[in-house]
């Protein structure tokens, strides 16, 4: 039988003791692992935060720009970043980063590094600062800002020479210096290739890895901004998470080996495994989590045609539970729409899903419990078994050297129902908890309810039912360290649901047939059938492409694509209707510019729907498979109405 000692068991052991009882302090646990920096741990704290892409391309309905975008298309009719982020308070973000600049190389603030800024846009005659404004409503508002500058610049004539080097970093130090406090920087991986470069639209290619000298440039940026995190896929503050479909692997440890370094056996030099992300390194040699990133819409940018797929409340609170419930940050998207506010569509979402949150938080089941652990580091109540009721992320129930399993029972204040419980790890001291299990007291018998690696900052367990019993229990059933476990809550939120997300149209697809039966399962309506060849084969299979005749005219808005996510990603295309199928008309030239980063649904939306009975899919190029080949990928495509 288990010896449990809780604050009853405590004060017996005193009294029977007496004055023999040895008042010696105990020291603290040593730390185990790399540790998070103070930026880190205030950053870590913050939970959730916005970002906000707003460009040219809000105007061009992109989602990278080319750079030849003239600045006079930059001119939103009712810009107010009180609006914008009175929205992201609502959902419950406690900060923004902001697009300051993007790959088509347009600065939302007056610069001095480039013609290609806000002073040359008809917005507020030219006199406007869209940086100072989002930065002066955070202030006004009490959240954080951030800053996001791509490095890739599509319209700097410079890129790729020395000289863009020094003008990225000019772009940086006037952001930095100018705004007042940030609390994220944020680098995007996206780096060379076409672009409009000054006008001599060509193809410059750079190695990401050593062009911009990181190690100087973020030794600028901390000089210039020393409590701010650095983002990027290689951190070396905040890793991305490897995916932008807004979840996090489950382990997803804090700790990370960059690829690249001398002593890692995942990559040679210069290589990003952005899947590496998605769960970090047990052990890694420094302390770099994750930060998840997604949009509230498909794309970045706001498009009008998304406005029937924004997701529900209860979307977000699944994403929700998939990054924050993993130790990481969530980074949702919420982008301004042309009047230059956040669309109510959008809005009426952020409140929903701020609302649950809140509630879900509003009782916290395990307050009043009383607290029985299988051991205690001594009688100091530093390390008391009672610390993990008191809401602090830092204050713990510590076990001593050598014990790195154990249990906690906590004898709640009557019968309570909830289905969300809360673990924390005091990440001061490391990230020192491998395995964890949570069991209920049920029918006479403890119950698991849930098991699982990795704890860190924060694990939200949401259990598959509403749970009512009056006993909960915590099993730590592997450490690399002495357990200093610093909170367990319960709470009660609304069971998951799948996707609400509000869907196009359904088109039918039944009587559709493609002109070589080699593409059918590329119309036949489930992503789960597919084409897929190598490019080389494609072209002589389909030098046209393929080939869709409809059977019979239809209105088209719009047109789809469905990649193959691991071979095939098309990213240059061009799209053809025709009355006959033997005369045709080019209806969109383009590229789905995210599509490695975020390979979902593209859309292709037309300037004004047409009436064809035929439709024409043409791959231009397709993005290298992690073999080295290309292949021609196509799970659907299809006409939007």
């Amino acid at each position: 039988m288990k010896k449990f000692i809780g604050s009853t068991g405590l004060a017996l052991a005193m009294l029977m003791m007496g004055a023999s009882c040895s008042n010696a302090q105990v020291s603290a646990p040593a730390p185990y692992g790399v540790l998070p920096s103070a930026p880190q741990v205030e950053w870590q704290a913050m939970d959730m935060y916005a970002f906000v892409h707003f460009t040219v391309n809000t105007f061009t309905n992109k989602e990278w720009g080319y750079g030849d975008e003239d600045e006079k298309i930059f001119n939103p009719t009712n810009f107010n970043a009180d609006q914008i982020v009175s929205g992201i308070k609502a959902a419950g973000l406690t900060g923004l980063i902001l697009t300051c600049k993007h790959h088509d190389g347009f600065c939302l603030w007056p610069t001095r590094t480039t013609f290609h800024n806000i002073s040359k846009s008809p917005w507020k005659n030219g006199q406007g600062d869209m940086v100072k404004e989002f930065a002066d409503a955070c202030k006004k508002q009490g959240i954080k800002f951030g800053v996001y500058l791509s490095p890739w610049d599509r319209n700097n004539a410079a890129y790729g020479t020395q000289d863009y080097v020094r003008i990225y970093r000019e772009q940086m130090k006037e952001l930095l210096t100018n705004y007042g406090p940030v609390f994220e920087i944020w680098h995007d991986g996206a780096n060379g290739g076409d672009g409009y470069y000054g006008g001599a639209r060509k193809e410059v290619k750079i190695d990401r890895y050593t062009y911009y000298n990181w190690p100087e440039t973020w030794g600028l940026e901390k000089q210039l901004q020393p409590n701010a995190v650095i983002m990027s896929d290689v951190g070396p503050d905040v890793r991305w998470v490897g995916t932008e479909t807004g979840f996090s692997g489950d382990p997803c440890w804090a700790t990370y080996t960059p690829i690249g370094d001398k002593d890692s056996a995942v990559a040679a030099p210069g290589q990003v495994l952005y899947e590496l992300g998605l769960n970090g390194t047990r052990n890694g040699k420094q302390w770099m989590p994750a930060e998840t990133n997604f949009s509230i819409r498909p794309g970045w940018f706001y498009h009008a045609t998304e406005d029937n797929k924004v997701k529900t409340p209860e979307d977000l609170l699944n994403h929700y539970f998939a990054s924050v419930g993993h130790g990481t940050t969530m980074l949702l998207n919420i982008p301004p729409d042309q009047r230059g506010l956040v669309n109510e569509i959008d809005l009426a979402s952020l409140k929903g899903f701020g609302d649950i949150i809140r509630q879900m938080y509003s009782v916290n089941y395990a307050a009043g419990a009383t607290v029985q652990a299988s051991d205690v580091r001594s009688e100091d109540k530093a390390y008391a078994a009672e610390n993990v009721l008191d809401n602090d992320p830092y204050t713990y129930w510590g076990t001593k050297d050598g014990v790195n399993t154990g249990e906690l029972v906590l004898n709640l204040a009557g019968s309570k129902t909830f289905n969300v419980i809360r673990l924390r790890e005091n990440i001061k001291l490391g990230q020192r908890i491998d395995d964890w299990a949570v069991d209920v007291w049920e029918n006479g018998q403890w119950t698991e309810l849930k098991k699982g690696t990795a704890i860190g900052y924060s694990r939200l367990i949401r259990s598959d039912r509403m749970v009512t019993t009056d006993k909960v229990r915590i099993r730590i059933t592997k450490g690399a360290a002495s357990i200093c476990l610093s909170d367990v809550a319960l709470f009660k939120a609304p069971a998951a649901k799948a996707a609400t997300t509000r869907q196009d149209l359904i088109v039918d697809k039944a009587q559709w047939k493609a002109h070589n039966t080699k593409f059918s399962a590329a119309i036949d309506g489930d992503a789960a059938s597919a084409v897929q060849m190598d490019m080389g084969t494609f072209k002589k299979t389909a030098p046209k492409g393929v080939i869709v005749d409809m059977q019979f005219p239809a209105r088209i808005a719009g047109f789809n694509y469905v990649p193959v996510k691991d071979k095939g990603l098309v990213d240059k295309y061009k799209i053809y209707t025709s009355d006959d199928g033997k005369t045709w008309t080019l209806q969109k030239e383009g590229e789905f510019s995210n599509i490695k980063a975020n390979p979902i649904e593209q859309r292709i939306d037309l300037d004004k729907p047409v009436n064809a009975r035929y439709f024409r899919f043409e791959p231009l190029h397709v993005l290298p498979a992690k073999d080295g080949k290309q292949y021609v990928g196509i799970a659907e495509v299809g006409i939007i109405k």
